[in-house]
Formats: structure tokens, sequence, C-alpha cells
């Protein structure tokens, strides 16, 4: 989800003049439009909502952000999040104690990694639904969809972020070039497969 605001976020001025909390790259998208990227722990949100020390923030998605009780500070919830599309979940192991394993053990922890992964994208997408339906059965707040010319914004300047973020070391310079190479690729495939699916529900 785009995240939580106490006032509406209007075509016209964006996320111009609002303090919002948003870390990492999607911070700097936001500061890049105006806004004021004001960073406090997860623990702080709601009381800093409540106090107006802040205008809005991201968390993660109606299950975990009715848990946390933003639900009952912010009247406003946008849709869709530009700053973290997908998650994606990792396990760091020291190399040296991943090589003192037998190619067994190896296997059994990646499997144990795989599932652990698609089980908890499976929750997630479950308790999300659960959640939103909560919200819109409680017409307490409104959930909206972001301006197609604020989407517009955050993409074109999500752009140039992330290029600025893939021209550093040769690392990062490897992965944006992968990035960028397998984009249209999947864009097109999402489009035929995923894309066309959920349009053909609203022709029922």
């Amino acid at each position: 989800m785009g995240g939580w605001c106490i006032r509406e976020i209007t075509p016209a001025q964006g996320f111009r003049g609002i303090r919002y909390r948003m870390p990492g790259l999607g911070g700097e998208v936001l500061r890049r439009l105006g806004a004021t990227v004001i960073n406090v722990p997860g623990g702080e949100i709601v009381q800093s909502l409540r106090s107006g020390a802040l205008d809005g923030s991201e968390w993660v998605g109606p299950w975990l952000d009715m848990a946390l009780g933003l639900h009952t500070v912010a009247a406003y919830y946008y849709y869709p999040g530009f700053h973290e599309p997908g998650t994606g979940l990792t396990l760091g192991i020291n190399k040296r104690l991943w090589e003192s394993f037998d190619a067994s053990d190896r296997g059994v922890i990646e499997d144990a990694t795989a599932a652990e992964y698609t089980r908890s994208l499976a929750e997630f997408n479950a308790n999300n639904a659960i959640g939103l339906r909560k919200l819109r059965d409680e017409g307490i707040v409104k959930i909206l969809k972001l301006d197609d010319s604020v989407q517009k914004e955050l993409y074109r300047i999500s752009n140039e972020v992330v290029a600025e973020a893939g021209s550093g070391d040769d690392l990062s310079k490897k992965i944006y070039a992968s990035y960028q190479q397998f984009l249209p690729l999947i864009i097109d495939w999402s489009d035929i497969a995923e894309g066309a699916v959920l349009n053909s529900r609203r022709l029922v």
C-alpha cells in the first residue's frame, strides 16, 4: 500500500509539503517531490501521526497496518505503493559455516527457506485480503487510489533515483544492468499473465 495520511493527497499538490515517514529509496523519491521525509521507528508512527509530527506514513499492508493501529489515527489509506512493490526475504549464513555443511544439509536449508518464503507470502496475501475487507466494512477509513498524475511523477522520479543508486560501485552497476534488461520482459509477461487474469475478473 502507498500509506496513510491524515489529510487527502490532491493531484495538484501531490506530496509537496507533506511530512511523510518512508525510509530508503522511496523516501528519496518523496523528498524530490517536495515532501519532508521524517523517519521514525515503527513503534512511534501512530503517536507521531496523532500528535501531528507526521502527516503520513507507509508501513506494510492492511494486516500489519491495522495491528499497528494506523487506521485509528489516519483517515486516508492510499494505494498502490510504489516504493516496495514486492517483498524479498533472504537468509544470511556465514560462508565458512555454510561450506562446513554437506550437500544434503545445504539442500534441507535451501528447501526450508524456500518453503518459508512461499508460506509467508500466502499468509500475508490472505490476511491482507481479510484486513482490507474489514476496513471497507467499517467504512471509516477512505481507501483511495493515488491519482494517475501523481503516480506518473512517482514513477518518473523513481527511475531517476534507482538509476543513480545503480551507478555506484561495480556490483550496483551489474545489478542495475540486469534489472533494466529484464524489466521489459517481465512487464510483457505480467501483462499477458497476471494482468490479463485480474482484468478479466471485471468482465463478470
